[in-house]
C-alpha cells in the first residue's frame, strides 16, 4: 500500500530560526518513517514583498542545506526548488480564473500585510494563496502540516479543488459518476511546538520578518549569540516558572522551549525549572539550544562544503517533482477543455 504523500515547505527569505525547526522541519524528519514526503523552498513565495534579488539565490540554497543538515534524506524524501517546476505557475494561472476575489479579499495575512505596505501591496501578495494551493494540489498530497495560522490557506486549496474544479469539471466514468481531478489534501496538525514564540514578545509568534534579530534564534547563530539573545529575552518579575499562565506569556514559551530542545517533556521541565529564578534558568536554556543547534549547524558546514552537493539534491528532486506535477497539470487542462500538449520525444 502506498504511503500517503505529504507536502510542505518555507520561503528562502531571512534565515530559518528555531520556531521553523521546532514548529515544521523536526516534523517533517519524524514523516519521513511513514510518508512519502515532498519538501520544496518556495521561492515564488519569497517576493510577493519587497524582496533584495542578490540574496535570493543564496539564500535558497541555504534554506535547502538547512533541510538536509536538520534531517531531510533526499533518499526518502523529494527535495526541490519551486520555481524549478513550471507547472507551479501554470496552475496558480489556471486556478485563478476560477477561484473568486472575495475569497482572496477575506485571508487573515493579506489584510494583515497589506495594512503595512499601503499604497504598495502587490497583487502577488493577494494572490499568493492561490499559488499555495497550486503548490499543495499539484503534487496530489494526501496530508499537509499546517500550523493555526495556516489553516486558512489550506481550507482555501480545499475549496478551490473540491467547488470550483471537482464539482464544475470533472469527468464522468461509465456510471456517470464523476471522477476528481484534484485530490483534496486534509491538514495535519502538529500540536507540539507548532508554535514558538517571539524572545521579545511572548504573545507574537517567532518570525523572519520580525526587524528586531532579538526576537528569534536563528539556526545558523553561533554559541556566543545565541546566548545573548536568550539572556536578553524578555521575562517577567514572577519566581518560578510556569506553562498555561496566560498572564504569563513568556514564561510558558521559555520553558517550552527548554522542554523541547532538551527532550525531557513538558512535565519533567516543569518540575525542574518550577522553582528556578531567571538569572538560573536562561544559562541552562542558552546551553540547551547550543548543543540542539550543534549537530545542525556541523552537518550545514559539510553540505555546503561541497559546492555541488546541495544543487544535485535539487536537481534530483526536480526531475520527480516536475514528473508528478506534470501529471496533475495534464488533467486539468484536459478538464478546462484545453487542447493537448505535445510532449518532446513523443
Amino acid at each position: 500500500m502506498p504511503r500517503p504523500r505529504v507536502l510542505s515547505g518555507v520561503q528562502p527569505t531571512g534565515a530559518l530560526h528555531l520556531g521553523n525547526w521546532l514548529g515544521a522541519i523536526r516534523n517533517w524528519v519524524a514523516l519521513q518513517d511513514s510518508h512519502d514526503p515532498y519538501f520544496c523552498v518556495v521561492d515564488l513565495h519569497a517576493i510577493t514583498v519587497p524582496h533584495d534579488p542578490a540574496r535570493l539565490a543564496e539564500d535558497t540554497l541555504t534554506t535547502a542545506a538547512l533541510y538536509l543538515a536538520c534531517g531531510i534524506d533526499p533518499q526518502r524524501s523529494t527535495v526541490f526548488v519551486q520555481s524549478h517546476v513550471s507547472a507551479h505557475s501554470e496552475l496558480a494561472w489556471l486556478l485563478n480564473c476560477v477561484t473568486p476575489l472575495n475569497w482572496l479579499e477575506r485571508m487573515i495575512q493579506f489584510k494583515e500585510k497589506a495594512i503595512k505596505q499601503g499604497d504598495q501591496v502587490s497583487v502577488g501578495l493577494l494572490d499568493y494563496p492561490v499559488l499555495m494551493a497550486a503548490d499543495i494540489l499539484l503534487y496530489d498530497a494526501d496530508l499537509v502540516p499546517v500550523g493555526e495560522d495556516q489553516k486558512q490557506h489550506l481550507e482555501l486549496a480545499r475549496d478551490i479543488a473540491q467547488q470550483r474544479i471537482n464539482a464544475r469539471f470533472a469527468p464522468r466514468d461509465g456510471a456517470g459518476e464523476p471522477i476528481p481531478v484534484l485530490k483534496v489534501p486534509e491538514p495535519l496538525i502538529l500540536r507540539e511546538g507548532a508554535r514558538v514564540m517571539s524572545l521579545t514578545d511572548g504573545s507574537s509568534k517567532m518570525s523572519k520578518s520580525d526587524p528586531n534579530e532579538g526576537s528569534r534564534i536563528s539556526l545558523l547563530d553561533p554559541p556566543e549569540l545565541i546566548t545573548k539573545k536568550i539572556k536578553r529575552a524578555k521575562t517577567d518579575p514572577t519566581m518560578g516558572l510556569e506553562f498555561g499562565n496566560p498572564e504569563r506569556p513568556e514564561a510558558d514559551n521559555l520553558l517550552g522551549l527548554y522542554a523541547l530542545l532538551t527532550g525531557k517533556g513538558r512535565e519533567q521541565a516543569s518540575q525542574e525549572c518550577g522553582a528556578m529564578g531567571w538569572g538560573t534558568f536562561k544559562p541552562l536554556l542558552a546551553d540547551a539550544a547550543v548543543e540542539a543547534l550543534r549537530p545542525v549547524q556541523e552537518r550545514y558546514q559539510q553540505w555546503r562544503q561541497d559546492p555541488g552537493a546541495v544543487e544535485a539534491v535539487l536537481r534530483d528532486g526536480e526531475a520527480k517533482a516536475a514528473a508528478v506535477a506534470e501529471d496533475t497539470l495534464d488533467r486539468v487542462r484536459q478538464a478546462l477543455g484545453f487542447l493537448p500538449r505535445s510532449r518532446a520525444g513523443s
